[in-house]
């Protein structure tokens, strides 16, 4: 059985497993199992406010409505191509990709794409406070900052060097979740660096460096083609111009071809490079095209590594299937429009280098 293997993780972590063996030839009573001890759990005279509910199958969606009706909060854990009807409505989702941050000890904004910015009524006494009888990493931290800093010619893109800090400090930064301040940004804040500036995922000082230039605005929704519009709407296809997929295809094909894959780093660097590149592609919409290049058949992490026009042709694929799967018609017509606005592309070099 594959799933025995993850059986004693499973235990450790003080979970209790419950074997749901097949009742067919086909298909296990995983599902009804869940549906049952979710709706038991509604009568006993504990109440539970909230029910995740780890599951991608939308056949758990009556169960989601008899939560609500009960007044419960509930969270899905899913992939990214589980169905609208059901993640629409959960009160919150959490993907595949949010959910290996949280594995790794990353912070993860639920509310949306994950930004780098300082809260704006984050209180600094408290920072300094928490600062104070700070541990051995904490100023090998200060240090390994402080001499980037110093020695930076320009700004510095925080996610790249908080991705080094990682790679240097080791656990001591997820196991602390930052020393105790709960992001990077905050980490960065508690060690008083003069002329500290931080904007638009970079951070410069203010005496040396120039300000980074702000970056290139998303079009207006009314700028998309009608068919391109309902995807947005039906699938969450992010909304972007038609001129950004090939750089985003070109980006995952270097990415590819130059580290072993690994999703949290992959959509990280990617952001980075495009974002170099003056295009402010969300960590979350680079994460959405390399889940649909995977499920279209190119996954990032296959021998040789995938071209841009492969990874492009496949995510269009994906699209166009999970679309049907909705029951979303397009004429021919709008089918062309879609393929050609998400740069799939049949020969070597698409119609719009980048």
């Amino acid at each position: 059985m594959f799933f025995s293997k993850f059986r004693p993780w499973f235990v450790r972590a003080g979970f209790e497993v419950i074997d749901c063996p097949r009742y067919s030839g086909t298909k296990n009573a995983a599902d009804i199992r869940i549906v049952v001890d979710a709706v038991d759990a509604l009568s006993v005279d504990t109440r539970y406010d909230e029910f995740v509910i780890a599951s991608g199958d939308s056949d758990m969606t009556p169960l989601l409505q008899r939560l609500r009706r009960s007044d419960r909060r509930t969270m899905i854990v899913s992939p990214a191509d589980a169905a609208e009807a059901f993640t629409a409505i959960a009160d919150q989702v959490l993907d595949s990709h949010q959910l290996l941050a949280l594995v790794q000890g990353e912070s993860v904004d639920l509310d949306g794409d994950a930004d780098n910015e300082v809260d704006a009524e984050f209180d600094e006494r408290v920072v300094h406070a928490a600062a104070a009888g700070q541990s051995e990493a904490y100023d090998a931290f200060r240090a390994v900052v402080t001499r980037e800093y110093n020695e930076a010619l320009e700004p510095l893109n925080m996610a790249s060097l908080a991705s080094r800090l990682r790679t240097q400090l080791g656990r001591s930064v997820s196991d602390s979740n930052w020393f105790g301040f709960g992001s990077f940004a905050r980490a960065m804040v508690s060690l008083d660096l003069p002329n500290l500036q931080m904007s638009q995922h970079l951070l410069w000082d203010t005496s040396r460096h120039l300000a980074p230039e702000p970056a290139a605005t998303l079009p207006q929704r009314s700028a998309l083609p009608e068919p391109i519009e309902r995807l947005a709407d039906q699938l969450d296809l992010p909304r972007l111009p038609q001129s950004w997929w090939p750089a985003i295809y070109q980006t995952l094909s270097d990415y590819a071809h130059s580290h072993r894959f690994n999703l949290t780093q992959c959509t990280g660097w990617s952001r980075d490079q495009l974002r170099d590149q003056g295009l402010p592609v969300s960590r979350g919409a680079v994460g959405f095209v390399v889940r649909g290049a995977s499920f279209g058949g190119c996954p990032l992490h296959r021998q040789p590594p995938p071209t841009r026009v492969e990874i492009g042709e496949a995510f269009a694929s994906n699209v166009l299937s999970r679309a049907e799967a909705a029951e979303m018609t397009f004429s021919d017509d709008e089918i062309t429009t879609i393929r050609t606005w998400l740069g799939a592309f049949s020969d070597s070099e698409p119609p719009f280098a980048s």
